[in-house]
């Protein structure tokens, strides 16, 4: 879980170096980010049912071996789809390790204030991941070459093979539904179809023939998988359970939140490191206030829940992300970095007080009956979010950076590599002697930040009225068990 909670952030601290080395464009360094998260939150799901029925223990070692393979193919990448394709495969990975790991931790620990100190440990693994995951991969891309970011999870996977072979007992539950193949297939076609189509369009325009094929294919699809589902005796993705107003609401605040973090994730690392000139590793620390915001939101926000309830929790940590995503948008690129590093604490403590009495509200809305199938489609819409957020944010960055970059009296060639990325624009501003390139470029990235703050703010907004005015609370006796209601407060 730790090594997963890494690869959540390691490679966005990476996506400037690789830029500059692959030559990636912003969409190309979207799919490297995406295709992770597009396959983690295709397969999760069916995954878990994989374990389920063949053996915890089995497809654990699997996935930590799959996690391997792909991280493999990522230190011997050398250009744009060999890394994509790497991420891929770790995404196949990382989909069979996180619903299996905490799978196995009941028959493990069969007292009940064991357990929840077990999920608490495992989840907190993950949950340092990610503060960790953006500084090992500054020093280590300040050390050695950017493959070195897929080489760190070698020995770290290898042990945790170890671990499980040796010390894991094997369990199953027969009784598990099984894997539905097309299902499967129809979630990840339509959603990686429709990222697709989100990533192109900023290059080859909204109104472009293979665009829109793109968006009205996903969303065919999408929509086939709803109504196989419906169909379905025992459904791999419960959607009933969002006709619960308690469940769908949180579901979507959790879903926001991780929306608007992946985004978030996704931008800055180009405005530290092309902007303000930072390194990797200066990159990497910079990033921390917000996790530190995070933490101590995440740490308050289970007493804050019980002394003011769930919605109103809610509803002030999306306002205080509100406020923060409208401070960050006045940045400008004269700011400097103490001005970035106030409205990224704000975040972090608006991401906190959202996301953990949301996550609780979810669990707690469902019958004890379906916490397993509710808790799989919580955590699958939640990754849809991360993906959709570094699409669709990345995408309005990329288009608002190429409409405001001045290339006037550039080659052609030298303008198209220019709108590619911030980072492309201060290679050829390098390389021509052109200062003015690099500050057109400079203000470009910024002027396209404060856009996707703006979009985040109004979007938390929206989110925070919801909330406010439509939460109920869960109706007495549908509590999760203990266990299951632990994790996200103790992550």
């Amino acid at each position: 879980m730790l090594v997963l909670g890494f690869d959540m952030t390691i490679l966005n601290v990476a996506l400037p170096t690789m830029a500059r080395d692959l030559g990636a464009t912003t969409g190309e360094q979207q799919w490297m980010a995406d295709s992770y998260v597009v396959v983690f939150a295709a397969l999760m799901l069916p995954a878990g049912l994989l374990g389920d029925r063949f053996g915890r223990r089995r497809m654990l070692i699997t996935g930590l071996g799959v996690f391997l393979a792909g991280s493999l193919v990522g230190v011997l990448a050398t250009g744009v789809p060999a890394v994509v394709a790497a991420r891929c495969v770790m995404g196949v990975g990382g989909a069979l390790v996180m619903p299996l790991a905490l799978a196995v931790l009941p028959s493990l620990f069969g007292e009940p204030r064991d357990r929840i100190k077990a999920v608490g440990i495992v989840s907190a693994a993950s949950a340092l991941g990610m503060p960790l995951g953006p500084i090992l991969g500054g020093w280590l891309l300040d050390h050695f070459w950017w493959g070195s970011i897929f080489l760190v999870n070698i020995p770290m996977v290898g042990i945790g093979i170890a671990a499980c072979v040796f010390l894991l007992p094997e369990t199953r539950d027969p009784a598990a539904p099984g894997v539905d193949a097309v299902s499967t297939a129809l979630t990840a076609a339509g959603l990686g179809t429709l990222i697709y189509a989100i990533i192109e369009a900023p290059g080859r325009g909204w109104g472009d023939p293979l665009v829109l094929a793109a968006l009205a294919g996903g969303a065919v699809l999408l929509a086939a998988l709803v109504v196989r589902e419906r169909k379905a005796v025992r459904p791999m993705l419960d959607l009933t359970l969002l006709r619960q107003r308690p469940f769908l609401l949180s579901a979507l605040a959790a879903t926001l939140v991780m929306f608007v973090m992946a985004g978030l994730m996704f931008i800055l690392p180009g405005y530290l490191q092309a902007v303000l000139g930072h390194d990797a590793f200066g990159t990497g620390l910079r990033m921390l206030p917000m996790m530190g915001g995070l933490i101590v939101a995440a740490k308050a926000g289970s007493p804050v829940t019980e002394r003011f309830g769930a919605r109103a929790t809610m509803s002030a940590g999306l306002v205080v992300l509100a406020f923060a995503a409208l401070l960050g948008s006045r940045t400008t690129v004269d700011s400097g970095y103490g001005f970035t590093a106030l409205w990224l604490s704000v975040a972090g403590l608006g991401f906190g007080f959202a996301v953990v009495p949301a996550m609780d509200a979810a669990l707690g809305a469902l019958p004890a009956d379906r916490a397993g199938s509710g808790s799989g489609l919580l955590m699958t819409v939640r990754q849809t979010g991360s993906a959709l957020g570094i699409a669709l944010l990345g995408s309005l960055l990329a288009g608002a950076y190429s409409a405001r970059l001045d290339t006037a009296g550039l080659p052609a060639a030298a303008a198209g590599t220019a709108g590619d990325s911030v980072v492309a624009a201060h290679a050829v501003a390098a390389r021509l002697g052109a200062r003015h390139l690099a500050d057109s470029a400079d203000a470009a990235y910024v002027h396209g930040m404060g856009l996707v703050l703006l979009v985040i703010a109004a979007t938390s907004l929206v989110g925070a009225l919801l909330v406010g005015a439509f939460l109920t609370t869960a109706p007495k006796g549908r509590a999760p068990s203990p266990d299951v209601a632990a994790a996200p407060a103790d992550a």
